[in-house]
């Protein structure tokens, strides 16, 4: 009788990869992004416990949107004020945050719990093609 493979946290080896966002559509790389981020990718997948790798996005400000998102697509933020709601479209957000964007469309496909937290924490995204990640020597990933 075969038995389970359950990963341990500590035993867990995490890989860094790179991926290049320019002329990338926003929803299907962040879809790719999500699988790294939890583990989904690798064997030992386990869906209680945080087993996916680092992953870097450079030129995230060169993001390609499908249809009328750019002009219609927008994002709500309320202070908690009366009167403090806020929409900021993507198109602004784009020139202003370019690295929320990205970072917003991976958290939306990551699981609502202290464990997607921390998968939310191994993604780093950067608005130009420069990075302090090099002493990792990530792997380069085309999507």
């Amino acid at each position: 009788m075969l038995k389970t493979y359950i990963a341990k946290t500590e035993t867990v080896e995490r890989d860094w990869y790179l991926i290049d966002a320019k002329n990338q559509v926003l929803g299907r790389m962040a879809c790719k992004i999500a699988m790294i981020l939890q583990g989904k990718t690798k064997p030992v997948y386990t869906p209680h416990v945080d087993t996916g790798d680092f992953v870097i996005v450079i030129n995230a400000e060169k993001i390609k949107l499908t249809g009328n998102k750019m002009e219609d697509k927008a994002y709500y933020t309320h202070s908690g004020y009366p009167g403090g709601f806020k929409k900021h479209p993507v198109k602004t957000w784009l020139i202003k945050h370019p690295d929320m964007v990205t970072r917003l469309a991976v958290r939306g496909m990551l699981p609502k719990t202290k464990l997607g937290n921390g998968m939310l924490k191994k993604l780093k995204v950067y608005a130009g093609a420069e990075h302090p990640h090099e002493a990792q020597q990530p792997k380069i990933l085309e999507l």
